[in-house]
């Protein structure tokens, strides 16, 4: 079974070292093996626990929440509902999200139109005149 060193799965996920020691210090690496010098092991499963942690942290999910559910999964299969019903929640809250970034690109979208056929006008004039359109610059 392959290992991995610190800086191999940190280069792998496109973190620091610092980083993965950071979150076995929080708990969220309990399972990670260590040589008896203390030197982090990881294996094919701790990648896939890695990966996981980190789509949650790009989720907004905090640290301790985090930890939380690799405690649920530490416990086995009596955690399930509990591991199905944070994933929902976690779903429905990057779904908010995505919903918040697409009305907030479309109000870019509108200033990059806004801006352009200013530019090719030479003036910002010709929207002032369209009271249809957004005043605010």
């Amino acid at each position: 079974m392959k290992k991995y060193s610190i800086s191999e799965v940190a280069k792998h996920f496109n973190l620091t070292s610092h980083t993965l020691r950071y979150y076995d210090k929080e708990g969220l690496l309990p399972f990670v093996e260590r040589t008896p010098s203390g030197i982090r092991l990881f294996k094919e499963s701790d990648m896939d626990a890695i990966q996981i942690i980190e789509c949650l942290k790009s989720s907004g999910m905090p640290i301790k929440k985090i930890k939380n559910f690799i405690e649920w999964c530490s416990e086995g299969d009596s955690t399930l509902q509990q591991r199905y019903e944070m994933f929902l929640e976690r779903k429905a809250a990057v779904e908010a999200q995505m919903e918040e970034l697409k009305r907030t690109l479309e109000v870019i979208d509108y200033k990059c139109s806004y801006y352009k056929s200013a530019l090719d006008a030479g003036t910002e004039d010709i929207h002032k005149r369209d009271k249809e359109q957004v005043s605010v610059t």
